[in-house]
C-alpha cells in the first residue's frame, strides 16, 4: 500500500498521527482562525499580512460566495496557497469501504426528506463490521427511520428518543412495516440512560448533536458494547463552556476551544437554498450596518452582541430595523443617514465573507481534530477504530463516520430497555 493511501486510512497509528499534525497546524496559527471577521473592523492577523488582507477585502461579495465552499482554490497571496496546501493534506481521508445494504420493504422511506433517506443509505452501506449485528440501538432516533432501514431478519432493534410525539409516530410506523421494534423514551443526557446499553447492543447515531454523540461514546464504551458507528454533527451544541477533550492527547492539547469556535466547521452552506442563502446576507448585512451604527452611539470600537430575531424584522425598513434593535440594547439612534449605514453594511458583509475565507481553511481541519478526538477516545478504551466519510460532501458537510468494534472477550453487565 503506498504511503499516502496508508495515511489517509484513518485506523491504528494514523489516527494518533494525524491528530497530532492537526493539533500542531491548529495551535500553529490560532491567530488566522480564531477571531471572526463578523466582530472585528480589523482582524489582528492583517497588520501580519496586509497583502493577503488588501486583497481579499477588494473581492465583491459574489466571488466571496463563488469561493466559500472551495477556499482552496483561490489564487491569493501568501500565506493562503501554503495553508491551503496543508489544509488539504491534513483533511485528506478515505471513502469508507461499502457494501449495499439488502432492499429495503416496499414504502419504508415514506416521511423520510429525499436527502435524509439517502444520507440514511450511505450511512447503512459503510456499516462493515467483522460480525453482523444482532441488536440495532437507535441513539436519538426521532422516528426510528435509520434503525428501521437497518434492521435485517433475526435482527432487533430499540430505538431511544426524547419527545413523545416522535415516540409514537415512529412507533405506528414500525407496526405498520410489522418490524421488531422497541421505542423508548429517555434523556440520553440522564443518569438512567446507562441502563439502555449493553454489551449485546450496536448503537448507531447519524447527526447526534454535540453532548447527544459524546455521551453516546462514553456509555456504549462503559456498557462493553462490541460495536458502533457514529456521524458526529453541530460540535458546539455543548453544556459547558468550553470543550472538553476526551482522549488523553487532546486532554495534552494546549487548545482551549470555545463554543462559538466549535461552530466554525458548521459554516460551510452546501446544502442551503438560494431563497435561505438571500435572507442570511440580508440579516448578516443589517446587523453589520447597524454594528456600523453602535460603535458610533457607544463611542467605543468593539462589537456589540445582539439577540436573534425573527425573520419578520428582515421585511421591516432599515432605519425601523436599527432603531427597534437599539432600543433593545437601550441605545437612541436620533437621525442618522439610514441610507449610507445599509450601503456600508452591504460593504462589510462583502469584506467579512472574503476574510472568512481564510478562516475556511481551517473549518475541516478543525472538525477532524475534534473527530479524532472521539476515536482516540474509544481507541484508548479498547477498540479499534476506522474513521473515514460516509458519502461526498454535496449530499452533507458532516460525512464523516467513526467505526469501532471491541474484544468481544470482556465481560460486561447486559441491560434492558425500561
Amino acid at each position: 500500500m503506498p504511503a499516502r493511501d496508508a495515511e489517509t486510512r484513518l485506523t491504528g497509528e494514523y489516527l494518533l498521527a494525524r491528530f497530532q499534525a492537526l493539533d500542531a497546524f491548529l495551535t500553529e496559527h490560532q491567530g488566522l482562525w480564531q477571531p471572526r471577521p463578523f466582530t472585528h473592523l480589523q482582524l489582528p492577523w492583517e497588520a501580519r499580512h496586509p497583502e493577503l488582507a488588501q486583497w481579499l477585502r477588494r473581492r465583491s461579495l459574489a466571488e466571496a460566495e463563488s469561493s466559500h465552499n472551495q477556499p482552496h482554490t483561490l489564487p491569493a497571496p501568501a500565506p493562503f496557497p501554503q495553508l491551503a496546501a496543508q489544509s488539504r493534506t491534513l483533511s485528506a481521508v478515505d471513502n469508507l469501504p461499502t457494501a449495499a445494504l439488502a432492499p429495503a420493504p416496499p414504502r419504508l422511506n415514506v416521511d423520510v426528506p429525499g436527502r435524509k433517506w439517502q444520507q440514511i443509505e450511505a450511512f447503512g452501506a459503510a456499516l462493515q463490521f467483522a460480525d453482523s449485528s444482532t441488536h440495532w440501538l437507535d441513539w436519538c432516533a426521532g422516528k426510528g427511520h435509520l434503525g428501521r432501514r437497518l434492521l435485517q431478519p433475526g435482527q432487533q432493534l430499540t430505538c431511544l428518543e426524547y419527545d413523545p410525539a416522535l415516540i409514537a409516530a415512529g412507533m405506528a410506523l414500525s407496526k405498520h412495516h410489522r418490524l421488531p421494534t422497541s421505542h423508548c423514551q429517555q434523556d440520553v443526557m440522564a443518569e438512567d440512560a446507562a441502563l439502555q446499553l449493553n454489551r449485546k447492543h450496536t448503537p448507531v447515531a447519524l447527526h447526534a448533536c454535540g453532548d447527544l454523540h459524546v455521551r453516546l461514546m462514553q456509555l456504549a464504551s462503559t456498557a462493553g458494547c462490541n460495536q458502533m458507528a457514529v456521524a458526529p454533527c453541530c460540535y458546539n451544541r455543548i453544556s459547558a463552556e468550553q470543550y472538553q477533550p476526551l482522549s488523553d492527547p487532546a486532554r495534552r492539547s494546549a487548545l482551549r476551544l470555545s463554543v462559538e469556535e466549535l461552530g466554525l466547521p458548521l459554516s460551510e452552506t452546501v446544502t442551503a437554498g438560494a431563497r435561505v442563502r438571500q435572507q442570511r446576507d440580508i440579516s448578516m448585512a443589517r446587523r453589520l450596518g447597524f454594528d456600523q451604527l453602535q460603535r458610533q452611539l457607544r463611542g467605543r470600537d468593539d462589537y456589540l452582541p445582539t439577540p436573534s430575531l425573527p425573520s419578520s424584522w428582515l421585511g421591516k425598513p432599515f432605519a425601523d430595523y436599527c432603531q427597534e434593535l437599539a432600543a433593545l440594547k437601550g441605545l437612541s439612534t436620533g437621525e442618522q443617514d439610514w441610507t449610507t449605514l445599509e450601503t456600508q453594511g452591504w460593504q462589510r458583509l462583502a469584506e467579512v465573507r472574503n476574510l472568512e475565507l481564510v478562516r475556511g481553511l481551517f473549518r475541516r481541519p478543525l472538525e477532524m481534530w475534534l473527530v479524532l478526538d472521539l476515536a482516540l477516545f474509544l481507541a484508548q478504551n479498547g477498540y479499534s477504530v476506522q474513521v473515514g466519510r460516509f458519502c461526498e460532501t454535496a449530499l452533507t458537510p458532516r460525512n464523516l463516520m467513526v467505526l469501532a468494534e471491541r474484544d468481544l472477550g470482556a465481560d460486561f453487565p447486559a441491560a434492558a430497555c425500561g
